[in-house]
């Protein structure tokens, strides 16, 4: 029996995602519950799998069967594909089993040539609508099946209203229509050398190889990396018969969601153009009405629609986002999913849902994606300068939040603005397009001229966490120029703007920001994470002001205290370098005593700050020459400072300068060297924790060091802390529990931690390094060949941001194993960039790590990460 390939929406269902796509097993579902969907099959996604094997060609097998259910779905509608006499129009859409909106590419109206344009005319008595329908088709196969740039046509369709003096599509006759069709026939004819195809059947399979092509298109492979989506996975097609909004004025199309995506109302809410299709509400080109106002153009559309969005989200137990259609005023179901939403929003859907009893404490949880509490976690606008800031412009309210930034008008500009040069910046665009996806990504925040609360921009803009203002109808831009007029106030590229994605507001300036606070849902939502996981959430803080905020976040302790950050201000970084310079052992003494109560009162804020909650200090971890100056300028006024010439201090420098720096004279091997700077810092740590503890706090210390791969290493420098440890104790007249771990963070170590755990309390794996050391790459310099290697598909993601569960992790699990064969109460945590990542933490949940530790605005991230990989991991189970 041959392999089935295709589906018609009546065989399948919801729970096959992983063959029909998302978009599939949705339109499956709904058809079995009885909604009012247009008929259609979904190619299946290892039809996808089969064209990349087969050179990027679909298979004589394949095409057999889309022509054999191209034919079931002409009898089901009555319908004949290419017969101007009834022709069935179809759509030809992505569907991948993980939603990845606007990132894969779509064909409506397909089926359409010269003769079923004029068919379709008489059929419908509405020769309007069929050559508005005509094209729009042929601007749409041409841009995404051929390539051509979609410029080409709109300038062309602007040429004809500006002859016309129109402003609106809508506002179009008959014969400038026709007039479009001819322009659109003979731009796709200059561009490609070939006549517009008439046959049907021709168009259909270009269209679905199109679609499969998506899959690898840029926006599509950033947008996976981005969330995580495997390549492996690939993309379904659905063809599905056309039902059209835009025959006239009782007929219409619409987004709604079933709750408020922005603000998690329970209310339905959305926006709906009559006498359009559904690219128009999407893409911004008309502002659409809100969906409460259906209510007075089509009650009985609107009350269907109320009714099935109910029912959707019960069945579904989840907020969804429908798209509709209504032909002659009958209501047609186009698709539902889980809605993209706010993490504010998120938050109160996954609360108000556990309260009203639609779902479970644990199915709320998994509701919310971990990454998106980013954006509650980041400051609003100061309250004072708010009230005193004169708006220039007020637009939607698309996605909330606050941000200032630099304007930049294209996405190329932005992103080189943001990422090489370090600036906030604030996308304008008059709409934004799925090309523009990398510029919103690094941009902090995004304003557009048209589109709605379900344009482009909004939607993708609250899947990222940026803050959005859309239909700003005040601004007007001038790429060519690059200015934006918003009336009489003129603002130039590189000029700084502050957008409230809140309240729709717009200001010509830079507004200061506050610390968001987080309670209420929030709250009640972490209780529910906290009560849930097993993995701590700890920190990594260098001073008591980050200790402060990691504790408000919910940290259980600190990871990571990097010791060395200590040495960088003003007033410290002279007795460094005076340490550093040291002709003696003397010397270098005298200039740790001026460090020891700078290292100690730091230590002490944060032992308060962290009430009794475990403190891991690392000791001085990057070599010597960091220390010191860099260019000629600084190394003179250093000179100065400690009484030395300049070309002494320059020769010294160079001494200390080493060809591979991070393999070199840094972390145990410091201690190694100079006894002296591992006994000042045991000392700080033991003092401080003294005084704390004689304020009633109780404080037992951890100290970790860095860059062993030897067993003789740590029980050398253990030794100094131990024999320090005493001196303290004996001083003061008061002793204290304490530990000394190490970190992992060299793949030799992993290899010997059944050895080093002989004398290491608790081991952290230091991801960061233990991943570049393990793959030879920098990860300062990664980004240079990561490019290369996610474009030929040697890398699907950057292992510095998401741990390498193959390799590093393969590393991990064994270390883990190796140490508590050897001590069995030993405890193990991560403290590099992958303990706040939520892909990383599933990994360290399932290898048996006690914590992880992460920035601290990564905390509540990482708890929430955890209690859903100890929910998943309990299901495995």
């Amino acid at each position: 029996m041959a392999h089935k390939y295709v589906y018609l929406f009546s065989e399948g269902n919801g729970s096959m995602r992983e063959l029909l796509g998302g978009k599939g097993a949705n339109l499956a579902e709904m058809t079995s519950l009885g909604m009012p969907v247009p008929q259609g099959f979904t190619i299946t996604t290892e039809a996808c799998t089969d064209y990349y094997a087969s050179d990027k060609q679909i298979s004589a097998e394949i095409q057999a069967q889309i022509f054999e259910y191209l034919e079931k779905l002409e009898a089901i509608t009555g319908k004949k594909f290419g017969d101007p006499q009834n022709p069935l129009l179809c759509s030809v859409r992505s569907g991948a089993r993980a939603s990845m909106p606007g990132m894969m590419d779509t064909v409506l109206n397909l089926g359409l040539n010269d003769e079923v344009a004029e068919g379709l005319a008489k059929l419908t008595d509405n020769e309007r609508f069929a050559y508005d329908a005509y094209r729009r088709f042929i601007q749409m196969f041409s841009d995404v099946v051929m390539g051509i740039n979609k410029d080409y046509f709109d300038m062309a369709l602007d040429g004809i209203k500006e002859e016309r003096k129109i402003k609106f599509d809508n506002e179009l006759t008959v014969d400038d229509l026709k007039k479009a069709v001819c322009e659109f026939k003979g731009i796709y004819k200059r561009e490609t050398g070939e006549d517009f195809p008439s046959d049907s059947r021709v168009q259909l399979l270009a269209a679905v190889k199109a679609v499969f092509s998506s899959w690898e298109n840029p926006r599509a492979i950033y947008y996976r990396r981005m969330n995580d989506i495997p390549s492996s996975w690939g993309t379904a097609v659905t063809v599905q018969s056309m039902v059209f909004g835009n025959m006239g004025y009782d007929c219409g199309t619409g987004v709604a969601f079933t709750r408020n995506p922005s603000t998690g109302e329970n209310k339905l809410y959305g926006e709906f153009l009559m006498n359009a299709q559904g690219e128009d509400v999407v893409a911004g080109i008309r502002t659409p009405q809100t969906i409460e106002q259906l209510g007075e153009v089509m009650p009985q559309a609107y009350r269907q629609i109320i009714e099935i969005a109910e029912i959707l989200e019960k069945h579904n137990q989840d907020m969804q986002d429908l798209e509709f259609t209504i032909e002659k005023g009958k209501l047609y179901m186009l698709q539902t999913r889980n809605g993209k939403r706010t993490a504010q929003a998120a938050i109160k859907i996954a609360v108000d849902m556990v309260e009203q009893g639609l779902c479970s404490v644990e199915d709320a949880l998994m509701k919310v994606e971990p990454n998106r509490l980013d954006s509650l976690l980041h400051p609003q606008f100061e309250p004072q300068a708010l009230k005193k800031a004169v708006p220039i412009a007020h637009g939607l309210p698309a996605s909330p939040g606050a941000a200032f930034g630099k304007v930049y008008f294209n996405a190329e500009d932005a992103k080189e603005a943001a990422s090489k040069r370090n600036e906030p910046v604030i996308l304008v665009r008059i709409e934004t397009s799925p090309e523009d996806i990398e510029g919103m990504s690094t941009s902090k925040g995004v304003l557009t001229a048209r589109g709605g609360m379900t344009s482009h921009a909004a939607v993708v803009a609250r899947g990222m966490g940026r803050c959005c203002v859309s239909g700003c109808h005040d601004l007007i831009v001038d790429y060519n120029n690059k200015v934006a007029y918003f009336g009489d106030v003129k603002v130039y590229e590189g000029d700084f703007i502050s957008i409230d994605g809140s309240t729709g507001n717009v200001y010509a300036e830079k507004l200061p920001t506050v610390d968001a606070t987080l309670s209420g849902d929030f709250a009640k939502f972490m209780k529910w994470a906290d009560e849930v996981r097993t993995l701590k959430v700890r920190t990594n803080a260098d001073n008591p002001k980050d200790a402060r905020q990691a504790r408000l976040f919910g940290a259980e302790g600190i990871g990571l205290c990097r010791t060395e950050h200590m040495f960088f201000g003003k007033d410290r970084i002279l007795p460094m370098r005076q340490m550093i310079l040291a002709k003696s052992t003397r010397e270098r003494v005298a200039a740790l005593d001026k460090i020891l109560p700078m290292q100690q009162k730091d230590f002490e804020g944060m032992y308060r700050e962290m009430a009794g909650l475990p403190v891991t200090i690392r000791f001085l971890d990057p070599p010597l020459h960091e220390f010191l100056p860099h260019d000629d300028d600084e190394t003179s006024t250093t000179a100065y400072e400690m009484g030395m010439s300049f070309t002494e201090l320059k020769t010294a420098v160079k001494r200390l300068s080493e060809t591979n720096p991070m393999l070199g004279h840094r972390g145990c091997r410091l201690a190694i060297s100079y006894p002296e700077i591992a006994r000042m810092q045991t000392r700080a740590v033991m003092q401080a924790a003294i005084n704390v503890n004689r304020e009633g706090i109780k404080v037992e210390p951890e100290i970790m060091i860095p860059l062993v791969c030897d067993a003789a290493e740590l029980n050398f420098v253990k030794g100094i802390v131990d024999d320090e440890a005493k001196k303290v104790f004996a001083e003061q007249g008061m002793t204290l529990s304490y530990k000394v771990g190490s970190m992992i963070e060299i793949p030799r170590a992993a290899l010997m931690t059944d050895e080093i755990s002989k004398y290491s309390e608790f081991f952290s794996f230091g991801t960061n390094d233990l991943t570049q050391t393990t793959y030879g790459l920098s990860r300062d310099d990664a980004s240079q060949i990561l490019d290369d290697y996610f474009k030929n598909r040697i890398f699907e993601y950057d292992p510095t941001t998401k741990l390498d569960q193959s390799g590093v992790g393969k590393l991990i699990r064994m270390a883990a194993g190796w140490a508590r064969q050897t001590r069995s109460d030993i405890k193990l945590g991560v403290c590099g960039e992958h303990g706040g990542d939520p892909v990383s933490i599933q990994f360290f949940q399932s290898a048996g790590l006690d914590y992880v530790s992460c920035s601290p605005y990564r905390v509540p991230i990482a708890r929430l990460a955890a209690a859903q990989a100890a929910i998943r991991s309990r299901d495995e189970k």
